[in-house]
């Protein structure tokens, strides 16, 4: 499973579960990219969006329609014009269910898609912030770790994930919370997984 939430937190977010449909939607780098961008940095327009990507506005503007077609983004009211739409993420928690798509030849392509593309961002974002400067504050703070000498059920492993999941949501802020003057934006990913069986010499 991969869980994806989005910006409102709170217990009381609507939860979607990504169809095949949903999943079609989303699986385009671009796209995923459009998504990443708002979901980090807040609403925008999509001119604003093609000058941080450098992509023609006509072309973000459609696979921005075709986000918010799947229910992925959706415009924000009372704020811009006919011709200048703000678009947002929607305020839902997303989970897909890989599993869900186990049996279902014709969407194999779209899954590993979207999968290549989510490790790829992840990989990026922890590579950019190690080779940024920042102070010994921020150095100190951050963690890159690793456990190599576990070994789990899927049942552990899953029980893992969801104690951790609800760590990390009992520190994120309510949206109407003042942030404090000394807080940048922080990311927080968590990746566990199994691997093959090797064996020694």
């Amino acid at each position: 499973m991969i869980d994806t939430p989005e910006p409102a937190p709170g217990s009381d977010r609507p939860i979607r579960v990504i169809d095949a449909r949903g999943l079609r939607g989303l699986a385009h780098p671009l796209r995923m990219r459009l998504l990443d961008l708002l979901k980090l940095d807040g609403p925008a327009t999509s001119a604003g969006l093609s000058e941080r990507l450098g992509e023609k506005t006509g072309t973000v503007s459609w696979h921005l329609r075709h986000l918010a077609e799947h229910g992925f983004i959706e415009e924000e009211t009372g704020r811009g014009t006919r011709r200048e739409r703000w678009w947002r993420v929607a305020r839902s928690r997303t989970v897909l269910n890989t599993a869900d798509f186990r049996q279902d030849p014709d969407i194999r392509g779209a899954l590993s898609l979207y999968l290549n593309e989510l490790v790829r961002r992840n990989f990026s974002r922890v590579a950019e912030s190690v080779g940024e400067e920042w102070d010994d504050r921020w150095r100190g703070a951050r963690a890159i770790s690793e456990w190599t000498e576990m070994r789990m059920t899927p049942a552990q492993l899953h029980a893992l994930n969801e104690e951790l999941t609800a760590v990390v949501e009992r520190h994120v802020p309510a949206p109407d919370a003042e942030p404090d003057p000394e807080a940048l934006p922080v990311i927080v990913q968590i990746q566990s997984f199994p691997r093959k069986e090797r064996g020694g010499e």
